[in-house]
């Protein structure tokens, strides 16, 4: 593809010098993506395997046990299975208590009037896994853990309402927030809420957090403890001190890196495993698998959102201080709100929908699909080239020597777009490269290693939150029915930038005064209905900026084996949030 100088140079914005600094694309070669071999498959069918040894597979290979430094979701799923929060919302949306010895409410006197503060009291017959007892002071702990700027935790947003934590008594925490809060029940919750042990990560809430042996040894509350990590795999053995009583299997593996058709062929047909999670695989492809299976494919529709992003930011220009993707240089085409209602106009969801994702998959123009009452009636999606070549054509974007691409002041409407390496994303990625090309619009697709993509290192500039192209996809939602920590990274002050290392959320480098309003509103608004009706404004407003083009509703799909039995997932924590209630059928 001829790239008309492109931005395959890095303009400089600095006395108008300007730097030709070629950029690359990423691609792989390796896309770890192909069916297992019958043959092999067949092999691995005949090898004995343990029944007492429950087996899970990943595509992305845990890199740390400690979720408060998680570098995505394999880590939290590996976590889980260790360590375990207060409560966890169940799938019916129903707070459950782990560490918790009751829920809070108002009725019990756990959750002030006033919304400025919530009193859990902890159960009194947990121990730690080493036999140490585990009290207020653990989650006291946590908390100073996490917000210690020098740690950089991971988990760090869902606590940022937070004003103090104490311990009262040994069995009684007062979390007090610092305005009025809705939301009192994100912290300690779900998967961003496990409670760390004080006697063990007290020589490390510092600089050298990412330093400790608990790290990749941890000691937990939960049902299975670590025995063995390495090269992808992490081995568990139950936990002898488990206040829920000995889980059912003696041994659990946990393998990452394991391509999602090879693991879901795994579970279904060579019944070498027992757990294949959030499948990304095309709906016939499933569907083929499940002809004869010895497992079983499930689907839950949580808060999850296949989503294009745009780049409101010049990713192919560098400041003066040499960032790349920074709000400081608008973005050339997609600061004009006509070219991003093109693009939205020329997403064709349903097709997307209906061919990649089958059953597992909605057409959606909604961000926030999940609770259901925060969604907005007003968003809808239309498939529309012609109205689409209109308003390129209105912004003066125009194929004045026919070649087929459109062209402004010289300069060739082009973008590049890129997506974590997976089939489904390929051909989404496919489908809407047609789409634009047919609008006159040059699209050059990326394809990036998932490691790398998902990556929250900020030395690996190929990630999402570098955001080093002009579009990209990829699914995510909100962590917990409470929508205020995830519609908040769509505020000013959470823009991935080079001066917080791109550990901020909002890396189309979105910014609206009105919507920083209206969140900062919703989060301190105690009345349920006002506050959904905030939150239904700020989705709209969303969608009215192209600030976001959502895709698709995807459902969380996993493979699990018809040996196993009590398996519930909620879409509001990991996969293995209630691993200890796993158990084989005969028992």
């Amino acid at each position: 593809m001829i790239r008309s100088g492109f931005r395959t140079a890095l303009w400089v914005v600095a006395a108008g010098a300007v730097l030709a600094t070629t950029v690359t694309c990423s691609q792989s070669t390796n896309l770890s993506t192909n069916p297992v071999p019958k043959a092999e498959a067949e092999a691995a069918a005949e090898v004995a395997r343990d029944p007492q040894t429950l087996r899970l597979l990943y595509s992305r290979a845990a890199l740390t046990l400690n979720p408060h430094l998680a570098t995505g979701y394999q880590d939290f799923e590996a976590a889980r299975i260790v360590y375990e929060p207060l409560a966890s919302y169940n799938q019916a949306g129903e707070l459950v208590p782990f560490l918790a010895d009751e829920i809070p409410s108002v009725d019990n006197g756990g959750i002030a009037k006033d919304g400025t503060s919530v009193t859990w009291t902890l159960r009194p017959d947990v121990t730690w896994a080493d036999g140490e007892p585990f009290t207020a002071d653990d989650v006291v702990f946590t908390f100073e853990f996490i917000r210690n700027p020098v740690v950089a935790a991971a988990t760090a947003q869902f606590y940022e309402g937070v004003q103090t934590v104490e311990a009262i008594d040994k069995y009684t925490v007062k979390i007090t927030f610092a305005d009025p809060t809705p939301a009192w029940s994100v912290p300690f919750t779900g998967q961003t809420g496990l409670i760390l042990p004080r006697h063990i990560f007290k020589d490390y809430n510092g600089p050298n957090a990412r330093e400790a042996l608990a790290n990749l040894q941890p000691v937990g509350t939960g049902p299975y403890q670590v025995v063995g990590f390495e090269s992808g795999t992490v081995i568990y053995e139950p936990n002898a001190s488990y206040w829920g009583g000995r889980p059912a299997f003696k041994r659990v593996e946990l393998v990452g890196g394991i391509a999602p058709y090879a693991a879901a062929r795994e579970v279904m047909q060579a019944g070498t495993a027992d757990f294949a999670d959030n499948l990304q695989v095309e709906a016939d492809s499933l569907s083929d698998l499940e002809t004869g299976a010895s497992g079983h494919i499930t689907t839950l529709f949580g808060s999850q959102v296949e989503r294009i992003m745009l780049n409101f930011s010049d990713p192919f220009a560098r400041t003066e201080d040499g960032e790349r993707s920074s709000p400081q240089i608008p973005h050339p085409y997609f600061s004009d709100l006509r070219v991003r209602q093109a693009i939205n106009l020329a997403i064709d969801r349903d097709t997307i929908a209906k061919e990649l994702y089958g059953t597992a998959g909605k057409p959606t123009a909604q961000l926030l699909v999940a609770p259901v009452a925060y969604q907005a009636a007003d968003i809808d999606y239309t498939y529309d080239l012609a109205q689409a070549k209109a308003l390129l054509d209105e912004a003066g974007w125009i194929d004045t020597n026919g070649d087929g691409l459109r062209e402004k002041d010289g300069v060739a409407l082009e973008v590049l777009f890129q997506a974590a390496v997976n089939p489904v994303r390929q051909k989404t990625q496919a489908i809407v490269s047609d789409s634009l090309k047919q609008l006159g619009i040059d699209v050059e697709i990326s394809r990036v290693r998932m490691d790398e993509f998902f990556s929250g290192n900020p030395q690996d500039t190929k990630s999402l939150n570098h955001f080093y192209a002009d579009m990209q996809i990829y699914s995510i939602g909100n962590e917990s029915p409470d929508p205020s920590t995830y519609m908040g990274w769509w505020t000013c002050d959470k823009i991935a930038s080079q001066a917080n290392q791109w550990q901020e959320p909002n890396n189309a480098r979105y910014c609206n005064p009105e919507y920083d309003r209206l969140w900062d509103e919703a989060r301190q608004e105690l009345d349920p209905n006002r506050r959904a009706a905030l939150f239904q404004q700020m989705n709209e407003l969303l969608a009215q900026d192209v600030a976001v083009i959502p895709v698709v509703h995807r459902a969380t799909v996993n493979a699990v084996s018809d040996r196993l039995v009590g398996v519930e997932f909620t879409p509001w924590d990991a996969s293995t949030w209630a691993i200890k209630d796993w158990r084989l059928g005969d028992d």
